[in-house]
């Protein structure tokens, strides 16, 4: 529930920074804005404060601003205005006036993550120290897609389609802009150049992990589970797991294999800690009627922790806020192609996940989050459909260029359409949501 209510939060600051933007604009140009709406459907609270009344509404997926001669609402364009009125209706304002009352929305929300991230920045980041590190991988999952394609342990890739990569992030991001065509790798094996060839179902557009290669992880525990022989036998958060029984133990990934050879029986583990070596006698079991022999252990995951000058920051928030750009542009053009599964399209409920979970960790994440999806948010308003700000703004240049406004019934008819598209968009966010839940994948 705190998961929820700290998403619908996150989401409703989303939507208020958008409406703000129309809202902001319209004042500037003149417009009489008469409502100013968070959320849809039943009224919760509503403040009437000049010419503008303020409401906060049941529905949190969205917003509205609703301004005079608009063409929604009580008043649109069949309603007789006075010459007074006309002054500060929408309507009748310029081309350019209607134009950027439009824009302002998506546009804030482009905006803001110029704000959000130099202060994300500036408080400091944690980061998964492996993704600075070059592209090795430390292991590679079975039948995995890299698995199929000849990938093994080890493997340094050095080049994706021909684009040089030096690190673990850096090759995830050339995944993403290669993502519908077949991923070629260059790796290096024991000195010699090699090309391998993947088409993974997802196109690799979740990174390397998605494909089967996992960043290289030291035996180091840092979690134990309750209930579970690791803890009972006095296993302790950061202890370094050298050996089972006779076999050396040198990466996470040896463990579960390992555990698994020796079987149900006490084994024999041979461990670092504090510089001391030692052992201890632990006797895997069996949970939730799988197959799998367990302890209950958690590995320790480095992280890198980033703090950054005002200057800096800026300058990484931007670089950051251009990339996040570029990367959803990426995605959205690789989806419309049918590169990409629509599977991956997500709706309000792993929205709010997404939000809330953040907003239970810290600013830094709030932020991170926050910024990530503005930029959804802002890009999706932008598409030219007639419903949202983009099919406007379609309308508007075709004004721009024809002389003449788009004929009211043809707008009303697109409106329609945008409306049924958006409706179907919903229904696959929501149903892919649901799947994610229910079912662990989409």
């Amino acid at each position: 529930m705190l998961t929820v209510f700290a998403g619908i939060v996150l989401l409703g600051i989303l939507v208020f920074i958008h409406e703000l933007g129309h809202f902001g604009v319209a004042k500037a140009t003149g417009v009489r804005v008469l409502k100013f709406s968070l959320g849809f459907g039943p009224k919760l609270f509503s403040k009437q404060w000049g010419e503008t009344e303020y409401l906060l509404c049941a529905i949190p997926l969205g917003g509205y601003v609703q301004m005079l001669g608009e063409g929604t609402g009580e008043q649109d364009e069949v309603v007789e205005l006075t010459p007074e009125e006309r002054q500060h209706s929408f309507a009748d304002k310029t081309i350019a006036q209607r134009t950027a009352i439009i824009a302002a929305g998506p546009i804030m929300n482009l905006l803001l993550p110029f704000v959000v991230l130099p202060i994300a920045y500036m408080v400091g980041v944690n980061l998964p120290a492996y993704v600075e590190n070059a592209p090795r991988a430390g292991y590679v999952v079975d039948a995995s897609p890299a698995a199929t394609a000849g990938v093994q342990r080890n493997d340094l890739i050095v080049a994706v389609n021909g684009d040089a990569v030096s690190s673990w992030d850096g090759t995830n991001k050339a995944l993403l802009s290669h993502v519908g065509a077949p991923l070629e790798f260059t790796i290096l094996r024991g000195g010699d150049p090699l090309l391998i060839t993947l088409e993974p179902e997802n196109g690799g557009i979740e990174g390397l992990q998605s494909i089967g290669i996992m960043p290289d992880v030291a035996p180091l525990v840092g979690g134990l589970a309750p209930g579970m022989p690791a803890l009972a036998a006095g296993l302790e958060v950061g202890d370094q797991i050298v050996a089972i029984e006779s076999t050396p133990i040198n990466s996470w990934y040896d463990l579960r294999d390992v555990i698994q050879d020796y079987g149900k029986r006490p084994q024999q583990f041979h461990l670092i800690r504090d510089g001391r070596e030692l052992s201890v006698e632990i006797l895997p079991i069996q949970r939730d009627g799988k197959d799998d022999l367990l302890i209950g252990i958690a590995p320790h995951q480095e992280t890198l922790f980033k703090r950054f000058g005002f200057i800096d920051a800026v300058r990484a928030g931007a670089d950051r806020t251009i990339e996040l750009i570029e990367l959803t542009l990426t995605f959205m053009q690789k989806m419309f192609a049918g590169q990409i599964s629509s599977k991956n399209i997500g709706g309000p409920i792993t929205v709010i996940q997404i939000a809330g979970q953040a907003a239970q960790t810290d600013l830094s994440s709030i932020c991170t989050v926050l910024a990530f999806l503005s930029i959804q948010l802002g890009i999706l308003n932008l598409l030219p459909i007639p419903i949202l700000d983009g099919g406007h703004l379609f309308f508007n240049f075709f004004e721009m260029l024809m002389r003449r406004p788009v004929p009211l019934r043809t707008r009303e008819i697109a409106q329609q359409v945008g409306l049924i598209m958006l409706l179907m968009l919903m229904v696959l966010a929501f149903y892919n949501d649901i799947v994610r839940i229910f079912v662990g994948g989409a």
